[in-house]
């Protein structure tokens, strides 16, 4: 390990970034290293122009792979580096406003029964829709998270490092007291363990599992983990659940970044009467 990568390792962690944040920032850097063949030290803001250039005009990254990459330059060049002239310089993309993409409850559905034999994969679908969940953050559940009791879900360290309670279903329960008793959970650290180590499982196979029960269902529209997330907020608030509530239960500090879900809402959609009505025969 350079001195370099070691430092701005050390500056990450003084300042509390998750290991996620960590190893996305110093691969980053080492990408931008790597594309001149020279030490970032040696680099200046040309080479970090050209460098987004070459992201954006030939590798066509999307704007939010594009923006951690220029998030990752500023703190190299504000903290490790320190030339803060550079910092300046490097500019975020314009944020793309997509809408997320959403299934219909049946087509969740169709996803379950394809999943319903296997324990396992059935008890992973059903967390990550019926508790809103990231990837990350269901592969990292450990055994004592799931509260039967009091139809809790204990989220530790989710995304900006925050806890958070989310309801756990009278229907996951009975899921989770049948697993926890298949796979004798009782003195296990993870509830879910990798097959190949003593780890939890790996996010991919969790990404790999959703996106083949999608195609066994038929499903036609992209499916992954992080679709079943933005499904369990949309279908919450078609349900009337409060705003607030489902800010809370999805981890977001800013109800901005919920309220984007009202307009996937399929009540608030069509609710609109088309001017064609007014239309006489």
């Amino acid at each position: 390990m350079t001195p370099l990568r070691q430092r701005m390792i050390e500056e990450l962690s003084r300042r509390n970034y998750g290991d996620r944040t960590i190893k996305t920032y110093v691969g980053a850097v080492a990408a931008f290293a790597l594309y001149f063949r020279r030490s970032p030290t040696d680099l200046g803001a040309d080479e970090v122009r050209r460098y987004q250039l070459h992201l954006r005009d030939e590798r066509k990254l999307s704007f939010s792979t594009w923006n951690t990459t220029s998030s990752a330059l500023r703190f190299l060049y504000r903290f490790v580096v320190v030339k803060h002239d550079i910092v300046g310089m490097i500019p975020f993309a314009r944020r793309e406003r997509r809408l997320p993409s959403i299934l219909s409850q049946q087509e969740v559905k169709s996803m379950r029964d394809v999943v319903a034999p296997h324990a396992r994969d059935r008890l992973i679908v059903d967390l990550l829709y019926g508790c809103g969940l990231r990837v990350s953050e269901l592969a990292s559940l450990r055994s004592g998270d799931i509260d039967e009791q009091r139809h809790l879900v204990h989220v530790r360290c989710g995304k900006g490092r925050k806890d958070r309670l989310v309801p756990l279903s009278p229907t996951l329960v009975s899921l989770v007291l049948a697993w926890r008793h298949v796979m004798q959970l009782a003195r296990e650290q993870w509830l879910f363990r990798g097959t190949r180590s003593a780890t939890h499982i790996d996010t991919r196979t969790v990404q790999r599992l959703v996106t083949d029960a999608g195609v066994a269902a038929g499903i036609t529209k992209k499916v992954t983990p992080h679709v079943l997330r933005h499904c369990y907020a949309t279908h919450m608030l078609e349900a009337g659940i409060d705003l607030r509530v489902v800010q809370s239960c999805l981890g977001h500090d800013r109800i901005g970044t919920t309220y984007r879900y009202h307009h996937v809402s399929r009540h608030v959609v069509t609710a609109t009467v088309s001017p064609l009505d007014f239309l006489k025969p």
